[in-house]
């Protein structure tokens, strides 16, 4: 895939896929709720494909038909051992969140994942589900990692580490547990589990006290369906956002966003950065926070943001920097070494990428510097990705200012936007 610079301005109304956070939780909790759910706008990426179908090899009978999708659940212990291991993919959410809810089932299973998933780490989750009386085996630390389904005891648990990712699957573990599990959290992260388990009837207390938040989750309780509404990506939005603030010309409204307050840093940050965005026709569903965006081509001036951006935002400091890229004054990102264990090793990848486009940017420790110029000299114009998706649409991003870039491993998108080129170039741009 290769992103040519465009001179025209980007205009008009993307269509935005349903948020991908949601999605896999809109499979994952009506599996083993009872009842019906009928999922609309659901995102059918690689991504949420592999947590659907790893639910239909353990006997959930789920119908898919274009954006909707129907969960026939049976219950939380409904679920059947499936007859060989679960493959995931590049999915990092799937295999936490299914690594916390197989931990209680009465049945052996096996998570594998492609080559970029099987280098993450996954003692982040199985550590503390140790502490639950779990039973995990993992490969050096990461996948393939089998688990033995065991009867989880009560526990209070502390993160140490902020990710949504673990709290969700230790959340998920809780509801087979007979008594009640408090899991504490000393930073703020995206809190989708606790609003779906909350809407299904879990019995589920959330109290927040001196910058903490208490989550109580007394288990053995059913949960019932309910139809579920997914809202579209903010994450996925980002991309379209900066490409309009960074090339002149541009105006686009991005219609059904979710703005939950856990993960919209990124509108946060380019406000503060001089961001013409307008939210507006800001409304709840599923008591979620939607609204509608207008964005404008803006002049941009660097900012300072503080480790704790990291807890709204993490997954779009790639795009974020592109952003700060072509602002008027540099910019500090601090605290972002979560970066280094997501899909890739992120930090290390924006840097690379940065500085072969002519950015002037470095790293010290986790924080990232970066010096805007007036014009930019590529200096290599391959994008290296290692399979990243939010690398390749990021630098995509970038090539609409100063391409053209060669994008490597493009197709590392389907995981989370398969349309992105086609929607990008409905409004002007120029990827082929």
């Amino acid at each position: 895939m290769i992103s040519y610079s465009i001179k025209e301005g980007l205009n008009g109304n993307p269509v935005i896929p349903g948020d991908k956070s949601i999605s896999h939780r809109s499979i994952i909790i009506p599996s083993i709720s009872n009842g019906v759910c009928e999922i609309n706008n659901i995102l059918k990426s690689e991504d949420v494909l592999h947590t659907l179908n790893a639910f239909k090899s353990m006997g959930v009978q789920i119908k898919e038909k274009e954006k909707k999708i129907t969960v026939f659940g049976k219950g939380l212990n409904s679920l059947k051992e499936p007859k060989k291991s679960i493959y995931l993919g590049n999915s990092g959410t799937s295999a936490r969140l299914l690594t916390g809810l197989l931990s209680s089932q009465p049945f052996r299973s096996i998570l594998k994942g492609d080559e970029s998933l099987s280098k993450r780490p996954m003692e982040r989750i199985s550590d503390p589900l140790s502490k639950m009386n779990a039973r995990i085996n993992t490969t050096n630390g990461s996948l393939p990692l089998m688990i033995e389904g065991s009867k989880l005891i009560p526990s209070e648990i502390e993160l140490q580490i902020p990710s949504a990712q673990i709290k969700s699957g230790l959340l998920l573990a809780s509801l087979n547990i007979i008594g009640e599990t408090k899991i504490i959290e000393n930073s703020i992260t995206r809190d989708h589990t606790e609003i779906m388990l909350e809407s299904f009837g879990a019995n589920i207390e959330i109290e927040k006290k001196d910058g903490k938040k208490l989550i109580k989750l007394v288990g053995g309780k059913e949960l019932n369906s309910k139809n579920i509404e997914v809202p579209n990506d903010l994450s996925s939005s980002a991309f379209f956002i900066v490409s309009a603030l960074i090339n002149k010309n541009s105006n686009i409204i991005l219609k059904n966003i979710n703005n939950n307050p856990t993960r919209n840093g990124v509108i946060l940050a380019l406000k503060k950065m001089g961001a013409k965005i307008e939210l507006f026709n800001q409304r709840y569903s599923n008591n979620e926070n939607i609204c509608d965006i207008e964005v404008t081509s803006s002049d941009l001036y660097g900012c300072e943001l503080g480790e704790e951006f990291a807890d709204l935002m993490i997954d779009e400091y790639p795009i974020l920097a592109v952003a700060a890229a072509f602002a008027k004054s540099p910019s500090i990102f601090r605290g972002l070494k979560e970066l280094k264990v997501k899909e890739s090793d992120r930090l290390k990848l924006i840097l690379l990428n940065l500085q072969n486009c002519g950015v002037k940017c470095k790293t010290e420790d986790d924080d990232l510097y970066i010096y805007p110029s007036n014009h930019y000299e590529i200096k290599k114009n391959e994008i290296q990705t290692d399979f990243d998706h939010r690398i390749a649409m990021a630098f995509c991003i970038m090539g609409s200012k100063i391409g053209p870039l060669k994008i490597e491993d493009a197709e590392s998108i389907n995981t989370s936007f398969p349309t992105f080129r086609n929607e990008f170039n409905m409004l002007g741009g120029k990827i082929l």
